[in-house]
């Protein structure tokens, strides 16, 4: 049987996870790259994004995540929902959470609508959760161009993504 103070640390800490997950997202919408950081482990992680490629520590994420979007005019628009979140121990945790991202590129005149899930670990390090392991799966994709006032589909249906 667990104590109430046990169930309450539990709570705490999936509401920490949380709040770590929207900072991930909300640090890469807003290409801040000190937030996106200090969002993951130091040292060896394991980052799977599919198609924009695989990392095994925080600053290779970093620099392809810079190359990408930190220095262009491109809007992004990630929005995680649904979390899953089960505590293992008290340092560490698994998490499931389905993402809508919407992405727009002026420069290439293109939209990008993506669908899909992350399956996340996460570590307690020095009373902080961060993201220690995670992979992305796209269920659909839609990505579109579009010159003046013309919308010209691209594809449509469950691809790699952007």
């Amino acid at each position: 049987m667990t104590t109430l103070e046990e169930r309450i640390q539990r709570l705490e800490d999936i509401e920490a996870i949380k709040q770590l997950k929207a900072r991930y997202l909300h640090a890469c919408d807003r290409k801040d790259i000190d937030g996106i950081r200090a969002c993951f482990a130091e040292g060896p992680v394991m980052i799977d994004y599919g198609a924009v490629g695989k990392f095994e520590d925080r600053e290779q994420l970093i620099a392809v995540f810079q190359e990408m979007a930190a220095n262009t005019g491109v809007i992004d628009a990630h929005h995680g929902q649904n979390p899953q979140i089960s505590i293992s121990s008290s340092d560490e945790a698994t998490g499931i959470w389905d993402l809508y991202f919407y992405q727009v590129n002026p420069d290439t005149q293109s939209v990008t609508q993506l669908a899909g899930f992350y399956r996340d670990k996460y570590s307690k390090v020095a009373g902080q959760w961060v993201i220690k392991e995670t992979l992305f799966e796209v269920s659909s994709s839609f990505m579109a161009n579009y010159e003046q006032q013309d919308l010209k589909v691209v594809f449509a249906g469950k691809a790699p993504g952007i």
